[in-house]
């Protein structure tokens, strides 16, 4: 998959995570913010020619060692990610479900992601060329 491609459906997922939210379903809106995180992460390891990974964990290990702990990603971005997957196991797996507010943050917090894994990581737009891998 293309550093593009992932990162439309980055956006795609940012989209549905608003709608759900505005229909009230707050485990389905931080499923898609989480997964919105996750693909733009995953676009933001490939643009620096890092080993994308199989699962989940490979993804999140890869994008903190990589992108992360040495830089050019502020830990912010890092601990963001890791809050919505926990928020993500929750909505998806446990017997709770994500309070409304809750989602509300996770949607917020998932578009910033991926505006900043935008301007960092897209080839045409990154004037640096960000390859820490």
């Amino acid at each position: 998959m293309k550093v593009q491609d992932l990162m439309a459906k980055a956006a795609q997922a940012v989209a549905s995570a608003k709608v759900l939210l505005d229909m009230g379903d707050g485990d389905g809106a931080s499923n898609r913010a989480y997964y919105a995180m996750f693909d733009a992460a995953r676009a933001a390891l490939l643009a620096s020619g890092c080993d994308v990974g199989k699962t989940h964990r490979g993804v999140l290990i890869a994008f903190s060692d990589r992108l992360v702990k040495n830089g050019p990603v502020p830990q912010e971005m890092g601990r963001l990610l890791k809050r919505a997957e926990t928020f993500r196991y929750v909505a998806d797996y446990e017997g709770n479900s994500v309070e409304l507010g809750d989602a509300r943050e996770m949607v917020e917090q998932g578009a910033t992601f991926v505006a900043s894994m935008r301007a960092g990581f897209m080839p045409e737009e990154s004037s640096d060329g960000n390859k820490p891998c």
